[in-house]
């Protein structure tokens, strides 16, 4: 396995996970728009999106360097 390869595979399971992540995010808001669930449950929630988030765009940065 090639390392560019390799940063593809990690890529893609970077991007899914980093989906569900955001979409989780985002039902977070909406129920406590609703309050359904204290606003501090919310800051766990965005601090797990964005690593992903940061995750995903370094390895999309790290596949395109490869050769």
């Amino acid at each position: 396995m090639t390392n560019k390869s390799a940063a593809t595979f990690a890529f893609i399971g970077t991007l899914l996970a980093a989906a569900l992540l955001i979409y989780y995010f985002v039902f977070d808001i909406i129920d406590v728009a609703q309050g359904l669930i204290p606003l501090v449950k919310l800051f766990p929630a965005f601090i797990y999106a964005l690593a992903a988030l940061s995750l995903t765009v370094f390895l999309y940065v790290f596949r395109r360097t490869q050769h």
